[in-house]
């Protein structure tokens, strides 16, 4: 079911996306050779019980999972684009590194991810970090009142097709307000002039996620993290937004 926000309802899920947007900017300040990725997940459970919000994560059992996720962080390294499963893995040079995270605030929630390389970095995994983010930036001024789901999209594969990276669709954007996921689905790929027409009061999440040379995934053993196919590094960028009259409201913005 598609929802709409007053623009009461808008001001009130700012404060969740500002809590979003610190936490994974302490995360990022945090990130280093010789971090464990439990630390990390410790780091954000801190902040959540300082605030007084809830994890989106913890409980979180859709029926692709094999079980409650448990961590209240998404943690991605290398070959693992999204759903990364904290576990005992410690940093080291090099890693590329996507960090993904939701809270409720007061009852609503936001979304946002991001994606670092851990010490030295290779060319192409600050190649790939930055389309995802540049396809973020399309998707979200393609996020105009009036527009459709299918501008989002198209303006996200734009960029992905121009710098050579093949785009999976599974799983992509989605409408956030009470809980996590909602509709609309916003797949990284589409065409332009198609679907949902985009009206003030809609909040969603875009996250455009590209690996480096395959659109092929699949679940590790751990029943969640999600692996490149060939073994190629992935990147994820995300914002949660809301569609105004007066153009996108990006509630995630760090710094």
């Amino acid at each position: 079911m598609i929802e709409y926000r007053t623009p009461a309802e808008i001001e009130q899920m700012r404060p969740a996306g500002r809590f979003v947007a610190d936490v994974l900017t302490a995360l990022v300040e945090r990130a280093d050779v010789g971090v464990n990725l439990l630390e990390l997940d410790a780091l954000a459970h801190r902040m959540i019980d300082e605030r007084g919000a809830e994890s989106c994560y913890i409980d979180y059992h859709p029926s692709f999972g094999a079980s409650p996720f448990g961590k209240v962080l998404c943690t991605s390294v290398n070959d693992a684009v999204l759903h990364g499963l904290p576990h005992d893995y410690t940093l080291a040079d090099g890693d590329l590194l996507s960090v993904d995270f939701a809270a409720s605030v007061d009852g609503w929630v936001a979304d946002s991810a991001v994606s670092v390389v851990v010490g030295t970095e290779r060319p192409e995994d600050r190649r790939l970090i930055e389309t995802t983010q540049e396809a973020l930036a399309a998707g979200i001024e393609a996020a105009q009142a009036g527009a459709r789901v299918g501008d989002i999209s198209f303006a996200i594969a734009q960029v992905a097709h121009h710098a050579g990276y093949k785009i999976n669709t599974d799983f992509g954007g989605h409408g956030v307000g009470r809980t996590m996921h909602g509709d609309p689905h916003i797949a990284n790929d589409g065409r332009r002039g198609r679907g949902l027409v985009l009206k003030p009061g809609l909040v969603i999440a875009i996250e455009p996620w590209f690996c480096e040379s395959t659109d092929k995934i699949y679940t590790d053993a751990d029943g969640w993290t999600l692996r490149s196919r060939d073994g190629s590094r992935g990147a994820h960028s995300e914002h949660t937004i809301a569609i105004t009259e007066d153009g996108p409201v990006v509630f995630t913005a760090r710094g």
